[in-house]
């Protein structure tokens, strides 16, 4: 039986590139995003049906809950992104106060608001996975400080889920090439650099990602549930 996959912030990147890679499955794929056109760009290309939803809105997502199915086999929760580069320079203490509680409801917020409105729907058997990222461990100020809780977060959603035969896991990448989160602050230089700091000699790609998400949301990975997988060319290494 085909399963029920919803994807936050589908549209582009790693989102996308798992979009396609559940629909070519057999899967029922989902995406949302807040750009209508790249969504629907993005949905017709891989055969997924796009929602438009702001996931740090809680009317928003009361609104996608009519638009969903009573099951949802595997949520991804992948919208968000380092709101930092977005910010308008501003280094009072109200700006600095917003711009971190920005990056706050972009990856932590997001993603604690999608799990709670669609927990009954989780199905047993499924999976939740968010998309976390190197900088909970190396910092990035308030980015890194929100992947950082929700890392942490995950372990107490986990523990919740797990009686229901849901597992919960975070997937954390480091630099990933062909995505839109650097915008266009990422220089030459520091791309060299963020590769030159991983052990494979490469950036990362978002096919890179698709891999350990759909393993995670796998039958074989019934049994992890609570983990972080890191994903970043042995930038960051742990044993």
């Amino acid at each position: 039986m085909a399963r029920t996959i919803l994807i936050t912030g589908g549209s582009t990147g790693i989102g996308q590139a798992l979009a396609r890679h559940f629909a070519e499955g057999g899967d029922a794929v989902i995406i949302t995003g807040r750009r209508p056109g790249p969504l629907k760009e993005t949905a017709a290309a891989v055969g997924a049906r796009g929602l438009v939803c702001d996931h740090t809105r809680p009317e928003a997502l009361t609104a996608l809950l009519s638009e969903l199915p009573d099951r949802i086999d595997v949520l991804v929760n992948n919208a968000g992104g380092n709101t930092d580069f977005d910010a308008d320079g501003a280094d009072d203490l109200a700006s600095y106060a917003r711009d971190f509680r920005a990056n706050l409801d972009a990856n932590l917020v997001s993603a604690a608001l999608t799990t709670k409105a669609l927990e009954d729907r989780l199905a047993p058997g499924g999976a939740v996975v968010h998309i976390g990222s190197i900088a909970s461990d190396q910092g990035a100020g308030s980015y890194g400080a929100s992947k950082a809780g929700l890392a942490t977060w995950n372990l107490d959603l986990a523990g919740r889920l797990g009686p229901r035969d849901i597992t919960a896991n975070v997937v954390a990448p480091g630099y990933i090439a062909d995505t839109e989160f650097f915008r266009d602050h990422l220089s030459s230089e520091r791309r060299d650099q963020l590769i030159a700091g991983t052990a494979t000699g490469r950036p990362g790609t978002p096919s890179d990602i698709v891999g350990p998400v759909g393993f995670l949301a796998s039958p074989a990975a019934r049994h992890i549930t609570g983990q972080v997988l890191h994903v970043n060319g042995g930038a960051l290494m742990t044993r």
